[in-house]
């Protein structure tokens, strides 16, 4: 018993160092960067793009690259509050006020609840939440939960299948390892068509980790509480509290955790303009735990 054990922490000491020398390595082939990549890029960052390729240094290499190259254009860590405050006003995505039991932030998405049209700026909006569930994740805790509603869902407001392809290309190729679990609470007959072609945009990872949980299906059910407390669990989980979005607080949580964003960034100048200009502030959340 002794030898097994001894052999154990062996091998995890020799898998923490092969991962710390892949982390050095992939450092290395990246080569010197600048600016908010730099913030970006830190060891954390560089293993989590590590784990998503499954340790394949020139596999994690190009997928970082793409998304400091995504990151330089798109500009994530500069969308504001106000920019993208209508897609939030029927609370189709928002942070939930609870964490789960591993004190992972939780997102609340609600399809049926969508608002818009314009998928472009529905992508901002996401990537917005996105950041600031990351943001707001407690320290040690790389990770975020999702739960996902599909009250008021019908044939006429399901999403678009390039949305759904958007988000997943979102999710998937610029925010590795950042989802823990994403539970689909008793959707209805009308998703399982539309789940036949997403799942297929769907990476091994990503998908294991899509739990489908139905109300009479008491191990859907009971998994999805070994994550969640049923105090904090919103009714419309199978829980026992009470679940209701207000805009105009969520709107002033959101610009306080702008000036956050804007001091790591090191917006501060900037936030103040907004502050005198607009409703929110022109700073984002931060993708570094």
């Amino acid at each position: 018993m002794f030898l097994w054990r001894n052999n154990t922490s062996h091998d995890q000491e020799n898998d923490s160092l092969q991962h710390e020398s892949k982390i050095n390595e992939l450092k290395a082939t990246i080569g010197p960067l600048s600016g908010h990549s730099l913030q970006f890029c830190n060891d954390a960052c560089f293993r989590r793009y590590l784990d998503a390729r499954n340790w394949n240094v020139d596999k994690a290499k190009k997928m970082l690259e793409e998304t400091i190259k995504w990151r330089s254009t798109y500009k994530p860590e500069e969308i504001c509050w106000h920019e993208v405050a209508v897609e939030g006003e029927t609370g189709k995505i928002y942070r939930a006020n609870f964490h789960d039991r591993q004190g992972r932030t939780v997102l609340i998405l609600r399809p049926g609840m969508q608002n818009t049209k314009s998928i472009d700026n529905q992508m901002r909006h996401l990537t917005y939440l996105i950041e600031n569930a990351i943001l707001n994740l407690p320290e040690g805790q790389e990770q975020m939960a999702w739960l996902i509603d599909f009250t008021g869902l019908s044939i006429n407001n399901t999403p678009p299948i390039k949305s759904a392809r958007d988000t997943v290309n979102i999710l998937q190729n610029h925010y590795p390892e950042r989802l823990a679990v994403a539970f689909l609470y008793n959707p209805p007959r009308i998703f399982e068509a539309f789940w036949k072609i997403v799942k297929y945009f769907l990476d091994a990872k990503t998908f294991q980790k899509v739990k489908f949980v139905y109300p009479k299906d008491n191990d859907s059910v009971e998994l999805m509480r070994s994550y969640f407390d049923d105090e904090n669990l919103p009714t419309e989980f199978g829980g026992r509290a009470i679940l209701k979005y207000d805009h105009e607080e969520f709107s002033k949580l959101m610009t306080e955790d702008d000036a956050k964003a804007a001091s790591f960034w090191g917006f501060d100048k900037k936030l103040q303009q907004a502050v005198n200009g607009h409703h929110g502030a022109d700073g984002a959340p931060s993708p570094v735990s």
